[in-house]
């Protein structure tokens, strides 16, 4: 259960930091208008088609003694970061980044260009739109990015071995450890962890997705009366 603990607690520290960061960047790239943004958008996908042990081999030469990461990790806080639940934070973030931003980019791009208009009309300025408009219309798109972005940490496995290794409490997650019984053909411990991590897994999925179909069909009525 403590590779289960650590797992949920990596992919929720994950989840916060996607939102944070990928908010501002999905808004960029829903309405910016620059020529060159497509190679932002290439970056943000590439965890989408790139080998995880690939990412991970990268991630791990930055984080290493010798990386850029590393080094500035060691100038600032005393110690390296690579085999640690921040590096492990780090990569996993960088992973799963486009499955926070893509469903948010897509949303932004749903909302009616001519609201956005009307609220430039009447001297709104540009977060107040967010915060108004564009926003609350997205909340769909905000729930799923939170969704997917928590349930890929949870089940990652070839980036965080790569760059965490397997320290019990320390970086071994649940999808580590299962493999690490299935190693030492202890099926019936695998099967239990593997079957907590599908039930709650599809929990999580089912609980979201129903708030979130139930949001999409609410917010244009509870969105005026803000």
């Amino acid at each position: 259960m403590e590779a289960l603990f650590l797992s949920v607690r990596l992919a929720l520290c994950v989840s916060a930091i996607l939102f944070a960061i990928g908010m501002p960047l999905a808004y960029w790239l829903a309405y910016s208008r620059w020529r060159g943004k497509f190679l932002v958008e290439s970056v943000v996908a590439l965890p989408l088609v790139l080998p995880p042990t690939v990412l991970g081999f990268y991630l791990l030469v930055a984080m290493g003694p010798r990386g850029p990461l590393g080094k500035l990790w060691q100038a600032l806080f005393g110690h390296g970061l690579a085999f640690t639940f921040t590096g492990l934070i780090v990569a996993s973030v960088l992973y799963s980044l486009p499955f926070a931003v893509q469903p948010l980019v897509a949303s932004f791009e749903g909302v009616d260009r001519k609201l956005l208009d009307a609220s430039a009309v009447l001297g709104a300025s540009a977060l107040r739109t967010f915060r108004r408009v564009v926003f609350p219309m997205s909340i769909p798109g905000v729930l799923t990015a939170l969704v997917l972005s928590f349930a890929h940490t949870l089940g990652e496995f070839g980036v965080v071995l790569m760059v965490g290794g397997n320290l019990p409490g320390i970086t071994r997650t649940v999808s580590i450890d299962i493999y690490d019984h299935v190693q030492s053909l202890e099926y019936a411990d695998a099967n239990r962890m593997a079957v907590i991590l599908l039930v709650f897994s599809f929990a999580v999925l089912s609980v979201v997705y129903g708030v979130n179909r139930r949001v999409g069909r609410r917010v244009w009525a509870t969105w005026p009366a803000r």
